[in-house]
């Protein structure tokens, strides 16, 4: 019976706490929607296709590959970033570059956004900062899981 009741109070509790912060933030977004200015912030509420959040410089979004002055990609084909991937997402094969300065670079680069975490593993592992997460481009959902496969074209364009 006691344990029923600590129970109950602890409903209740939970109602009013839950009911204090609703009544506190729609004081402040009436105020926010009358003009007034306060020190707090109250709710944000930001609508959403016509307003867009600013995202962070350290967001991690859509990836892409970095080309050298002369447009071949950066990469170098090490395999590091396939190494390190964890969703095992990142699919590279090497060829042989004519320039002896280069040796290989990537015939195929393909990433499979639909088994990507995002956790910037490939980006920290690059020796050669080929890949970066830096697009901000976070808006990718396609109907279909062939579309968020990024290869060679995609990742440089």
């Amino acid at each position: 019976m006691i344990k029923a009741l600590g129970y109950f109070i602890e409903i209740i509790r939970g109602g009013l706490i839950t009911t204090r912060h609703f009544v506190v933030n729609l004081f402040y977004h009436i105020l926010k929607v009358l003009g007034i200015k306060t020190k707090r912030k109250g709710s944000v509420t930001i609508q959403y296709p016509e307003q867009k959040k600013e995202i962070a410089s350290r967001h991690r979004s859509l990836h892409r590959l970095m080309t050298r002055p002369d447009g071949k990609p950066r990469c170098v084909a090490c395999m590091l970033c396939v190494t390190v991937c964890p969703s095992e997402c990142i699919y590279v094969e090497a060829a042989e570059d004519p320039d002896p300065e280069i040796q290989k670079y990537p015939a195929k680069f393909i990433i499979d956004l639909g088994r990507c975490c995002f956790c910037g593993f490939c980006v920290e592992a690059c020796p050669e900062d080929a890949i970066r997460m830096d697009t901000g481009n976070v808006e990718f959902a396609q109907y279909s899981q062939q579309d968020l496969i990024y290869d060679l074209d995609k990742l440089i364009g």
